[in-house]
């Protein structure tokens, strides 16, 4: 599964379609879920990660029902409302990871969407000088982080791609 999945308008990328269809298909599986929709304004090419989500008034969580995709309009409706929502995107990306769809909308080209699950709260363990292990065992690799004075460990399965990443900034 990729982290990222990305669909624009005419571009010319060959997975465009694909990406299109797998959006679609997390779109419609909010069917009946909260969600949380923020609104945000952006400067043109503004990176996704330098956008402040701090929760905001205009903010909105909601159940989500009938979310679908025709052509490629995305329309939902919100409980209790009878008139059918919808939004044309210029682009699309799905963050698998934190399952945000982000919606650059045509109309508004100052504006993203961001239409997820209720924000996750990661536990966040901080580690000092913990010994680090790496072992294969089998044909997978683990990552173990020893914190003698806190009296933890953490073992990750990770593959030969993430080794790589752990790599370079050392390189």
């Amino acid at each position: 599964m990729e982290l990222k999945i990305v669909w624009q308008q005419s571009s010319n990328d060959p997975e465009n379609v694909n990406n299109l269809a797998a959006i679609a298909q997390w779109w419609m599986s909010l069917n009946g879920k909260e969600v949380a929709w923020c609104q945000r304004l952006i400067s043109p090419g503004q990176d996704l990660d330098t956008i402040n989500w701090e929760p905001q008034k205009f903010d909105e969580k909601f159940l989500i029902n009938n979310p679908q995709l025709r052509g490629i309009t995305l329309y939902w409706m919100k409980p209790g409302v009878i008139v059918e929502k919808n939004t044309t995107p210029e682009k699309l990306v799905l963050n698998n990871l934190h399952q945000q769809l982000y919606i650059y909308p045509k109309s508004q080209p100052g504006v993203v969407y961001r239409v997820g699950f209720p924000e996750i709260k990661y536990q966040t363990l901080e580690l000092q000088n913990p010994q680090v292990e790496l072992k294969m065992m089998g044909d997978r690799y683990f990552l173990i982080l020893t914190d003698q004075e806190q009296k933890v460990i953490v073992k990750s399965v990770i593959s030969t791609a993430d080794i790589e990443k752990l790599q370079e900034p050392l390189s």
